[in-house]
C-alpha cells in the first residue's frame, strides 16, 4: 500500500517536472520570437521637400573698421591730456596738447619777417624771392603751432593713450590709416565703434567658398543669444599657414550692432555659402560615399536597395538629392548597434537557468 502511494506521488511530481519545462520551453520560445519580429522591423524615414542651407564660419575679435593711432605733427612736450582710455569724443575735440612756448616764438618771428616782406613789394626778382621765402616760413610756423594740438579726426571711443603729462613727444605726424584695422603704436588710439567688424581666418576649401557680399551671421561668446548681422567685405588673396594649415583672412563687415557688443570681444561668424529652395532633401547622416560613389538605403517592397543618388546642397542636417530619390521615398538610416553580450543564441546569456525580464 505504501509503494503504491509512493509510485503514484513520483509519477504525478514527474508529470507536472515536464509539464513546468515544457512551459518554460514554450515561453521561452515565444520571448526568442518576439524578440526576433521586433529586430526585423526597419527603421525608415522619408524623403521630403524643403529647404537646405550650407554654411562655413571661423572666429576673430571684433574690432574697429575705422581707428586711427594719432600722433602730434611735431615734437615736444606734452602739457595736458584731455581724455582717458573709454572716453567718447566728438570730430574736432581736442585730445591732448604739447608745450607750445618755442613754436609760437617761432611764429612771431616768422611772422614779422612775413610782414616786412610784404611792406618791402615785389617789385624786382630779389624781392620777390624774399617775400616767397618769408610767406614759406610763416606758413610753416603756423602748421608748427597746429601741430602741438591733438584733434579727434572723427567722432568715437579713446582706446588707449600712450603717454603722459611732463613726457616727450617725438611728433611723427602720421596718424595711422582711417580705415584699416586696430591701430596701434600713437599717442592716443581712437576708434570708431560704429563701425564694426570681425577678420575670421577661414581654411583654404571654405575660403574659396566665399565671395565678397555674402551675407553672414555674428555671435558672440560671451552674449549667449545675441546676434548681428554682417557681410563679406573683403578676402585676402595671400593666405597664412599656421601649423601646416592653410588659412585665408576675410573680413565680414557689420551691417546691423546690437548694443550689447564691445570692441575686443571674441566673436563666430557664420557665412551662407549655398541655398536650394523647394528641394527633394534627405538627413546627410543617411549618406554614404565610397569608391567615389554617394547612395542611399531605399526601402523597397520591403527590400532595402543600395541606391546611387547624385547630391546637391550639403547640409549639416539635410542634403539636396538632385536624382535617384523622389519624395515620399523611405530611407534607411545607417543601424545603430544595440550592444548584445555575444553569448548564447539571439546574443542571449545562458547559466544559471532562464532568462528573467522579457523582452530587452
Amino acid at each position: 500500500m505504501k509503494v503504491s502511494i509512493r509510485r503514484r506521488a513520483l509519477l504525478t511530481n514527474g508529470v507536472l517536472t515536464v509539464l513546468l519545462l515544457g512551459g518554460a520551453g514554450l515561453v521561452y520560445a515565444q520571448l526568442g520570437t518576439d524578440r526576433a519580429e521586433g529586430e526585423t522591423t526597419v527603421r525608415t524615414v522619408t524623403a521630403s521637400r524643403g529647404s537646405v542651407t550650407t554654411s562655413v564660419s571661423a572666429s576673430g575679435a571684433v574690432e574697429s573698421a575705422r581707428s586711427r593711432a594719432l600722433s602730434f605733427g611735431t615734437s615736444g612736450i606734452v602739457e595736458k591730456i584731455y581724455v582717458k582710455p573709454g572716453d567718447k569724443v566728438a570730430k574736432g575735440d581736442i585730445l591732448a596738447r604739447l608745450d607750445d612756448t618755442a613754436a609760437q616764438e617761432s611764429l612771431a618771428a616768422a611772422k614779422a619777417a612775413y610782414d616786412s616782406a610784404v611792406s618791402d613789394g615785389t617789385d624786382t626778382a630779389q624781392l620777390y624771392a624774399a617775400y616767397i621765402k618769408a610767406r614759406n616760413a610763416y606758413r610753416e610756423a603756423q602748421r608748427t603751432v597746429a601741430a602741438t594740438v591733438l584733434k579727434a579726426p572723427f567722432q568715437g571711443t579713446v582706446t588707449a593713450v600712450n603717454g603722459s603729462v611732463g613726457g616727450q613727444s617725438t611728433g611723427s605726424g602720421k596718424a595711422g590709416a582711417e580705415d584699416g584695422g586696430q591701430a596701434a603704436g600713437g599717442f592716443i588710439e581712437l576708434a570708431d565703434p560704429t563701425r564694426l567688424r570681425v577678420v575670421g581666418t577661414f581654411t583654404e576649401s571654405d575660403a574659396g567658398r566665399l565671395k565678397k557680399g555674402q551675407q553672414a551671421t555674428i555671435t558672440f561668446d560671451a552674449l549667449p543669444g545675441v546676434t548681428a548681422t554682417g557681410k563679406v567685405t573683403q578676402i585676402e588673396p595671400v593666405a597664412a599657414t599656421s601649423d601646416n594649415v592653410v588659412r585665408y583672412p576675410v573680413t565680414i563687415t557689420f551691417t546691423k550692432i546690437p548694443k550689447q557688443v564691445r570692441l575686443g570681444q571674441t566673436a563666430t561668424v557664420e557665412v551662407v555659402v549655398g541655398r536650394a529652395e523647394n528641394v527633394v532633401t534627405v538627413p546627410s547622416t543617411a549618406i554614404s560615399t565610397s569608391g567615389g560613389q554617394t547612395t542611399v538605403t531605399v526601402l523597397r517592397d520591403g527590400r532595402q536597395v543600395r541606391t546611387p543618388v547624385e547630391v546637391g546642397v550639403q547640409g549639416t542636417t539635410l542634403t539636396e538629392i538632385v536624382s535617384g530619390v523622389s519624395e515620399g521615398d523611405q530611407i534607411v538610416p545607417p543601424s545603430t548597434p544595440t550592444g548584445g553580450t555575444g553569448n548564447g543564441l539571439d546574443g542571449r546569456r545562458f547559466g544559471g537557468g532562464f532568462p528573467g525580464g522579457g523582452r530587452r
